[in-house]
């Protein structure tokens, strides 16, 4: 699995620079394989796929609200290039999704949610008695049985029977909680190119 983006080719360069980005990239990033990384990737790879349907996922034109797992969170930054100083990244247990992604220069905003019954219900009461502490070693290691089994299986399903993508029109981008600063990598993605490689400043 694996998604071809494109970003600039310098530090203040332009729009160009294409790229995959594998799952196995987003495992070593996040630093470990586990369902919530299979969740995210998928979930937002069909958004994704959504607003770029035939073109590579423009990483200097998105921004993303996700919930606060650390698995989605990860996704999220990574495929998007979206980030909290820019503005471009928001982080909510608020939101009735995964993931509400928009593309900046049209405003076009999507939804990520995992259809009900997709996850088993035990991975996520589990879940919950591990963040508290209260699973025993072995209850741990059932637990990543189960969570990986799910993951698998989420793997081999057609994902648009395990989400929904959902349009939101007009979607009102919240302001950030916190200072934001200028992203000056992407500032001349759209100059045009020089008449001569010669050319000097």
């Amino acid at each position: 699995m694996e998604w071809r983006v494109v970003d600039t080719d310098f530090s203040k360069g332009r729009l160009g620079n294409e790229q995959a980005v594998s799952f196995d990239d987003l495992v070593t990033f996040h630093g470990h394989w586990c369902d919530g990384l299979v969740v995210g990737a998928v979930g937002l790879g069909e958004a994704l796929h959504t607003l770029y349907p035939s073109a590579p996922i423009d990483r200097t034109d998105l921004r993303i609200i996700s919930r606060s797992s650390p698995c989605l969170t990860d996704v999220a930054v990574m495929l998007t290039g979206a980030r909290a100083q820019f503005g471009t990244f928001q982080v909510s247990d608020t939101i009735p999704a995964l993931y509400i992604v928009q593309r900046i220069s049209d405003g076009k905003t999507v939804s990520v949610a995992l259809r009900p019954g997709v996850k088993p219900e035990r991975v996520d009461s589990l879940g919950r008695l591990a963040v508290q502490q209260l699973l025993s070693p072995c209850g741990l290691d059932s637990l990543q049985a189960i969570e990986e089994h799910f993951g698998k299986d989420l793997l081999a399903m057609d994902p648009k029977e395990a989400f929904i993508i959902s349009e939101i029109p007009a979607f009102t981008w919240p302001a950030a909680s916190g200072p934001t600063f200028t992203k000056t990598d992407i500032l001349n993605k759209n100059a045009p190119r020089c008449a001569s490689s010669t050319q000097r400043p």
